[in-house]
């Protein structure tokens, strides 16, 4: 009997978090999805009660297989039914547009507009005129999309085709050779040392991080 009621409260809290959470606004989701938040706050606090619960320590638990069941079923649900997913988790709000603010869909998303100006800062924009449009979106983060005048120049801009750009392989990490990389890249032990040796270090032990690209340019780090 016990364990069914630990079964309904269980239920019954996810349902009074889900309505808080909606009440509250995006913004206290904290950059998380309505899963990560339910789980996060709940599932961790339950097993903390868990771990201090020496008479009754199967309620807890239950409660606790209670929520990740919760979390999951909403999982496949909301995969499945984009409606369902829009109401759970919301859908992204349109709070600046082509110079407009929208008081309205600020008081919607619960964010004030001393937030607002503070998220733009945060994204590098210190000027609103320089933002074509902000959306909020439901995970509580703000995308800004700058106006095409004040956006960072790109290469196509300029008719370039940059080459594209490979990830680099470690050589050397921690002072220590990787040789295996090394063969990989067709280099040996003599190459590495007459780069390092170019680049003013005596052995690989002085170096704590190096990194060489598929044109044999080798970035060294100095071990301090």
């Amino acid at each position: 009997m016990e364990i069914l009621r630990v079964v309904l409260t269980s239920i019954l809290s996810a349902a009074a978090l889900f309505v808080i959470a909606k009440v509250l606004g995006h913004k206290q989701m904290s950059q998380l999805d309505f899963f990560d938040y339910i789980t996060g706050i709940t599932i961790g606090s339950i097993a903390a009660e868990l771990a201090t619960e020496l008479e009754k320590p199967l309620l807890p638990l239950v409660a606790m297989l209670v929520y990740g069941t919760i979390t999951v079923a909403l999982t496949l649900v909301t995969s499945k039914m984009p409606r369902m997913r829009k109401f759970i988790n919301g859908t992204p709000t349109i709070v600046l547009n082509n110079g407009k603010l929208y008081r309205q869909n600020m008081k919607k998303a619960k964010l004030d507009l001393s937030e607002f100006m503070v998220m733009c800062r945060q994204e590098g924009y210190f000027n609103l005129g320089d933002i074509q449009t902000a959306i909020f979106e439901y995970n509580g983060r703000l995308t800004v999309l700058p106006k095409a005048t004040k956006r960072p120049a790109n290469p196509e801009d300029m008719n370039l085709v940059p080459s594209p750009e490979k990830i680099c392989t470690e050589v050397i990490m921690d002072g220590r050779v990787l040789e295996d990389n090394l063969k990989r890249m067709g280099l040996d032990l003599k190459w590495l040392q007459k780069e390092i040796e170019a680049q003013g270090f005596k052995r690989p032990k002085e170096i704590f991080l190096g990194v060489c690209d598929d044109n044999k340019q080798l970035t060294l780090f100095k071990s301090e």
